[in-house]
């Protein structure tokens, strides 16, 4: 009899180390497919809770952030891509992309996660923000995202034009943190 697994996967979607890990989680699992099943369920941490819907330039945002040089931030950024890419996914960031606020995305996934639809959206957005470079803070782009991923554009358009589900990320972005979930690790 496979073992069941519920993994809680804390993560933003604007961090590329969280779809690098996803993408791994879910590899793993196919390969221990028949011994191994799960239901992950993402909840939702972000790197830049301040961060404006305008954003900030990404290269700029790391050298203020981490003290990196331009060069630094090149060569993390390579990394990353090639990490991306060995997992089958794109990350097309460069020197201009920008990093945008993902509170409503994460409101998003909530709402999402209410009809057992999280992972086609959180894929989804992933594939929004790192691949086509959009700003996931705008509405409009989230409703654009939330067709992409299947889910009714009626209804998240209520959900994003009030509160709904803000005290409740907040309360989740909370107890992760009192868990001690601090920053993004990928091992």
């Amino acid at each position: 009899m496979p073992q069941h697994l519920k993994i809680d996967f804390v993560s933003d979607v604007a961090c590329p180390w969280c779809v690098i890990g996803l993408k791994s989680l879910e590899a793993a699992l196919e390969r221990l497919e028949g011994d191994v099943s799960a239901d992950i369920h993402f909840q939702p941490f972000e790197l830049n809770p301040n961060m404006q819907n305008e954003g900030q330039n990404l290269r700029e945002h790391i050298a203020r952030k981490y003290g990196t040089t331009p060069e630094q931030s090149a060569a993390s950024r390579a990394a990353i891509q090639e990490r991306a890419a060995g997992v089958g996914f794109t990350i097309a960031m460069n020197d201009e992309s920008r990093i945008y606020n993902t509170f409503d995305a994460h409101r998003l996934l909530h709402w999402a996660g209410e009809q057992g639809r999280q992972s086609e959206l959180k894929h989804a957005l992933f594939e929004a923000y790192f691949t086509q470079g959009v700003n996931v803070s705008l509405h409009e782009v989230l409703l654009d995202v939330v067709a992409a991923a299947g889910l009714d554009m009626s209804r998240a358009a209520e959900v994003l034009a009030g509160d709904e589900y803000a005290a409740t990320v907040r309360d989740d972005e909370e107890l992760w943190r009192s868990r001690g979930v601090a920053s993004v690790n990928v091992v």
